[in-house]
């Protein structure tokens, strides 16, 4: 491969090929006018200026390194793929690293730039002027170099430059920047360049120019002829879907035709994907809102379960946020997570930890393995941990209802924490953390009565803007705890004004709707067995909860018809728990259902559970009569015999 060093005597001198070059995103080694470097003898003086990699739109960087060639150690400036720092370019000069601010599209004048000042032996070297290598006749020299090299070659040369010249901040409108356009769009008129040489184009394109750029037009239109001739690699095709995040119309139907094309070709070679891949795609299908591609969501998501283990942390991260919020899950996802995530647990970053927790408690999935490394990673590293990381992973816990073993540890080192960084928690998180412990029955005494305090009441109140109804169920819930559980609690209690009526009315946040089916696969069972439908329906209670079905008993411990409930002495709550009411593939009841069902008890109902994978397997009406029989009349029985016994 080749390199083009310019070595100019004036504006318009030749370009003379070297050896170096072109590795990965095609450098080049410019040098400045006569102007700027005087005099110049090949012979004993050689002044290079090595163009930097652009790997990203915005960002680059230059390390020195030394050119061993025939006798004479040139000293060269390579391109290296940095670590972003914005707006900071890192420069070497005499040996000695300096870091300088980077030009930005404010400052009107490029600053000079001194690759090297360092004599050795008969080679020295000059300052050389940043700006020079962007003059329009250097630009020409440099395009009519390029020509000579292949399509592909020539593509990313000009990649390059514009990806320079959007980093030195020339604008679009300028003779330089206006040459190399016109190249690009000579080159992409032809129809011969690889799929990723095109999306370096499209990118740098829609830097310049913006997204409906003449030059973003034309890569669009090359790569969708390349994606509907099925040509696409892996590779890529991750590269097609990062620049459609910023090239994307979803009002052209030619994308959008290319689009529905690109997940079809991804899903056939979803098997050749790396790690990376998967999370750089999942990513890009975030981006563009692709909620609608479930059959591609679904074939990465099980692809992730079998590369899991290569992935990175932050790679993990991008998955599982991704899957969150396109809404898919995938139970060898969640068998490869068991079998991998504990044993790196301990060495990971705690955001991961709390990604991961936060991604249960959406896709609803109680994994003992994975809560039990997540329990004793908090126990011995908690302090570690921002508040809001500590808040997501207690509040997973809580709401699907998993208790660890080690939970006394982990309550204690909880309540240390709290206790070392209350004022420094946010207040609806905290709310959040408190109202998990209860899901839990770990009653948080000693916060709950700061939380009722009307300092802290008004903290929730910020810039004049109400309180939302979720943190006004969970301050009620909070109360009911500390009213019908916590007898001996005698602090501060939430003000009337503050409690809900109906926690029915709270986007099912504090208890889930009977589903109709299993209601309706009861009902008719249930009127033979009571005689009549002596029975009603979603009740709403006194301090707020739904009930499913409620059945009144008189004193005698006999079902009443419902013209004589005035008569009411005992009520049974029957719950028809529909899966929606489980943890995933479980039979463990939510937190918020588990919590309802003791608040109830505690208010005077016999509750009587009646779970939808015991009815659904009952297959004669015999079988459901005698099932609810066997649920409902030993607690009809119990208040008889009370009676009597009395």
């Amino acid at each position: 491969m080749k390199s083009i060093v310019c070595i100019s005597a004036s504006l318009r001198a030749a370009c003379q090929t070297t050896s170096a070059c072109f590795p990965l995103y095609r450098g080049f080694s410019l040098c400045s006018t006569a102007g700027r470097c005087a005099n110049v003898d090949l012979a004993s003086k050689t002044v290079i200026a090595q163009q930097p990699c652009i790997t990203d739109v915005r960002c680059f960087q230059w390390e020195r390194t030394r050119n061993e060639t025939a006798g004479v150690g040139n000293a060269a400036l390579l391109p290296r793929t940095p670590e972003r720092r914005d707006n900071e370019l890192t420069m070497y000069h005499a040996g000695m690293r300096m870091t300088h601010k980077g030009a930005t599209r404010a400052v009107p004048h490029l600053s000079p730039y001194t690759p090297y000042a360092k004599a050795q032996g008969n080679v020295t070297c000059k300052l050389v002027n940043i700006q020079s290598l962007f003059e329009e006749d250097v630009i020409a020299g440099l395009c009519s170099k390029l020509a000579d090299f292949p399509s592909n070659d020539r593509a990313e040369g000009l990649a390059t430059l514009l990806g320079a010249c959007v980093e030195f901040g020339l604008e679009a409108h300028s003779p330089p920047v206006l040459i190399l356009v016109k190249e690009s769009l000579e080159l992409l008129s032809k129809r011969d360049i690889g799929v990723a040489q095109l999306c370096h184009l499209g990118k740098v394109a829609c830097a310049l120019e913006g997204r409906q750029c003449p030059m973003g037009t034309e890569v669009m239109n090359s790569i969708s002829t390349a994606v509907e001739d099925d040509m696409v690699s892996p590779s890529e095709a991750v590269a097609v879907y990062s620049l459609l995040t910023v090239l994307y119309d979803p009002g052209s139907q030619q994308q959008t035709g290319m689009l529905s094309a690109l997940h079809r070709q991804t899903q056939r070679m979803v098997h050749r994907l790396k790690a990376h891949q998967v999370s750089d795609i999942l990513q890009s299908l975030l981006r563009l809102q692709q909620r609608q591609a479930i059959a591609l969501v679904l074939r990465l998501s099980n692809r992730a379960s079998r590369v899991f283990k290569a992935f990175s942390d932050d790679d993990i991260t991008k998955v599982l946020s991704a899957l969150m919020i396109l809404g898919q899950h995938d139970e060898e996802l969640l068998a490869a997570m068991e079998k991998h995530l504990p044993e790196r647990m301990g060495k990971c970053d705690p955001e991961l930890i709390s990604t991961v927790m936060e991604y249960c408690l959406q896709m609803r999935c109680r994994s003992e393995p994975i809560f039990e490394a997540v329990a004793e990673n908090f126990v011995c590293s908690a302090e570690r941990h921002t508040n809001l990381q500590i808040a997501k992973q207690v509040v997973a816990m809580g709401r699907l209802n998993y208790l660890p073993q080690c939970s006394g540890q982990m309550f204690k080192k909880l309540e240390s924490i709290l206790s070392a960084r209350f004022s420094q928690f946010q207040p609806r998180s905290l709310i959040d953390t408190l109202h998990a412990c209860v899901h839990l029955e770990r009653f948080p005494l000693n916060y709950i009565k700061k939380v009722f305090s009307p300092y802290f009441l008004q903290k929730l109140q910020a810039q004049g803007e109400l309180v939302d109804k979720n943190t006004l169920g969970q301050l009620t819930q909070l109360h009911l705890s500390t009213s019908l559980e916590c007898t001996y609690y005698w602090g501060s209690r939430l003000p009337f004004f503050l409690r809900v009526k109906k926690f029915s009315s709270m986007d099912q946040a504090f208890e889930t709707p009977v589903e109709s089916l299993l209601y309706r696969q009861v009902k008719g069972p249930l009127e033979v067995l009571l005689g009549g439908k002596f029975f009603s329906t979603r009740i709403f209670t006194q301090v707020g909860y739904t009930i499913d079905v409620e059945i009144c008993l008189d004193e005698n411990g006999f079902v009443l018809p419902l013209s004589q409930w005035e008569q009411t002495s005992r009520r049974i709550a029957l719950c028809l728990d529909g899966q929606n009411r489980f943890c995933s593939n479980t039979q463990h009841l939510l937190g918020k259902e588990v919590t309802k069902r003791r608040h109830l008890c505690r208010t005077g109902y016999e509750v009587v559970q009646i779970p939808y994978f015991e009815y659904e397997k009952l297959r004669t009406r015999e079988e459901k009569v005698q099932y609810l029989h066997d649920k409902i009349y030993p607690t009809i029985s119990k208040f008889r015999h009370n009676q009597q016994m009395s």
